[in-house]
């Protein structure tokens, strides 16, 4: 039952990323191109934890992890950038 569960929870996460891939290729502007990013790193830790799942072991959830603060800064940065066209003050 879990298979089942989890072969549905990847179908979806993929679909959103395919989602987000068209919104990063196609946003208009830039705030909706790093939104676009940002999501597709939230989807792929979803992947990770999912995989983790699957395979029962913990490798999958220390990416994960190190994504999602790779993911935040990165996002901040773009952010920052963005917003004032520098990074480092």
């Amino acid at each position: 039952m879990i298979e089942i569960a989890l072969d549905i929870a990847l179908g979806c996460v993929a679909l959103a990323m395919l989602l987000n891939l068209w919104s990063l290729l196609k946003g208009p502007t830039a705030p909706d191109r790093i939104l676009a990013l940002d999501t597709m790193i939230i989807n792929a830790i979803a992947l990770f934890v999912l995989f983790g799942v699957m395979e029962n072991t913990r490798v999958f959830f220390e990416a994960a992890l190190l994504m999602a603060m790779v993911g935040f800064v990165g996002t901040v940065a773009y952010t920052k950038f963005l917003l004032r066209g520098d990074i480092v003050e």
